[in-house]
């Protein structure tokens, strides 16, 4: 198969998964904002919509500049099929992006082309498989394992799952270049530890640590070049 043919498949493959992930996207918004109402409206305790314009609008506000930003910054890595399960299955920093990095860097493939896109895809649907089957186990043995789960010397392991799992992450990246890495990592520590209630708005952080990140290697890029 020549490299044009391979191109249309990919283009082809791209064109639909675009049209399922619309509808897919289009019904999950859908079920999402139609669940609470119809429960409410059954059950006769529908909320007052002023209140709750007020209320959705002041939450979005919050949330706008983190859903743009993690829209442009994980849209690229993952690819379109990666991006649509993602984004309606959720968990994005918790799970998928982690899932769909480390079978990128087991298979071998870059960030931009088909194949990378192909390994997201597969890697982020069975995270969300497993997932399904994980919660569906929690449920049902939620009543059997509560004196575990609520066990007090296990509470500091669950509070720093997230923290150990992007830091063993982290750090396979930051060793690649040490010099790159240092400056955002060091002024976003401080920041957190000056600031503790910014590490609930890690979304939004994105932004002025990868901007630190890309002036610092544009730095290190004109320097290089004044050097040759």
């Amino acid at each position: 198969m020549t490299d044009q043919e391979k191109n249309q498949l990919f283009e082809k493959y791209n064109n639909r998964t675009h049209v399922i992930g619309r509808i897919a996207c289009l019904v999950t918004l859908v079920m999402l904002l139609a669940s609470p109402f119809v429960m409410g409206w059954y059950l006769g305790a529908v909320p007052d919509m002023g209140a709750f314009a007020k209320g959705f609008a002041a939450t979005g506000i919050v949330y706008l500049v983190s859903c743009v930003a993690e829209y442009l910054i994980y849209t690229p890595m993952l690819g379109a099929g990666g991006s649509y399960l993602a984004f309606i299955t959720g968990n994005l920093i918790n799970m998928k992006i982690p899932c769909a990095v480390n079978a990128r860097d087991i298979v071998g493939t870059k960030t931009g082309t088909p194949e990378n896109e192909i390994v997201s895809t597969l890697s982020i649907a069975t995270s969300s498989l497993v997932t399904i089957v994980v919660l569906a186990l929690g449920v049902a043995l939620l009543i059997p394992l509560q004196p575990v789960l609520q066990n007090p010397a296990l509470q500091p392991a669950f509070d720093n799952v997230v923290p150990a799992l992007f830091g063993a992450m982290a750090y396979k990246y930051y060793r690649k270049n040490m010099r790159i890495a240092s400056l955002p990592l060091i002024v976003m520590s401080v920041l957190f530890i000056l600031v503790p209630r910014l590490t609930g708005s890690t979304s939004f952080m994105i932004l002025p640590s990868g901007a630190i990140a890309i002036a610092v290697a544009f730095y290190f890029y004109k320097k290089g070049n004044k050097a040759a």
